[in-house]
């Protein structure tokens, strides 16, 4: 005689319930990885007025984690990214920090904006500042003349903490830095693809920074190859989707349920 289960619809016995609960388990990992798997949204601009508070304190945060991230790979000493070439570059021949640099050569670029034709927002004016502090920051707090396995150590470290921060600041769509507006606008004006055109500024950014006695090393191929997979990676997780994109996402499914969404 078989039993009747009416809160879940199946019927039999254990067996019969067991593998339905099985197939219902099967269906809701499914849906979560079609969740996990789906395009991340445009990384357009987006009004600072649209929910301000969830979004500027994910910008601070992400500005402050990627100068951070720029201390580290300098303290390592093993070679860092094309733009850092230049600023310790500069640092080791002017009275001026490596923070201070970064932010001077930012205002600068932002006035190779205007034949281009772009227009900074306020994302742009954070990257300037909060990156120049949180970079000189965290040379104050970080030694010098370390072993060479901590400065491995600090070599990748900081190479992950730079692809998620740039996620993380990116995907509050507040506007792009001065280096990124750059490459955007000069991509826009001669028709070029952005790869192209970011890879000639940062090869020419390098080559300065390099004849300045920069440090250029293991480390600036190891960001070169590595930080762009570990953005791509952070990327869905941080990218915000705008009110009209999260109004029309697919519902998520609570796991272990057949038809209540998870909100």
């Amino acid at each position: 005689m078989r039993q009747e289960h009416t809160e879940t619809g199946t019927y039999g016995g254990a067996g019969q319930s067991d593998v339905q609960a099985g197939q219902r388990s099967a269906a809701s990992r499914a849906g979560l990885l079609a969740g996990r798997n789906e395009a991340p949204p445009p990384l357009t601009y987006i009004s600072l007025t649209e929910r301000p508070l969830r979004r500027l304190p994910q910008l601070f945060a992400g500005l402050a984690l990627y100068g951070f991230s720029l201390s580290l790979m300098v303290r390592a000493s093993l070679g860092v990214n094309p733009w850092s070439v230049l600023y310790d570059g500069l640092a080791r021949r002017t009275p001026l920090s490596f923070g201070l640099i970064s932010a001077v050569v930012g205002v600068l670029v932002l006035v190779l904006w205007i034949p281009l034709r772009q227009r900074p927002t306020f994302g742009t004016g954070a990257n300037v500042v909060v990156l120049a502090c949180s970079a000189d920051l965290g040379l104050w707090l970080l030694p010098q003349h370390l072993g060479l396995p901590v400065r491995i150590g600090l070599l990748v470290g900081g190479v992950l903490l730079n692809g998620l921060s740039v996620a993380v600041y990116v995907g509050a769509r507040l506007g792009p830095g001065p280096r990124d507006g750059l490459m955007t606008g000069v991509s826009a004006a001669a028709g070029r693809s952005l790869r192209s055109v970011r890879t000639l500024i940062e090869v020419a950014v390098l080559a300065v920074g390099w004849a300045l006695g920069g440090s250029v090393g293991a480390g600036t191929l190891v960001y070169a190859f590595a930080v762009g997979p570990v953005t791509q990676f952070f990327v869905p997780w941080f990218a915000y989707r705008g009110v009209a994109g999260q109004r029309n996402r697919p519902p998520r499914r609570c796991p272990g349920t057949r038809s209540r969404p998870f909100r």
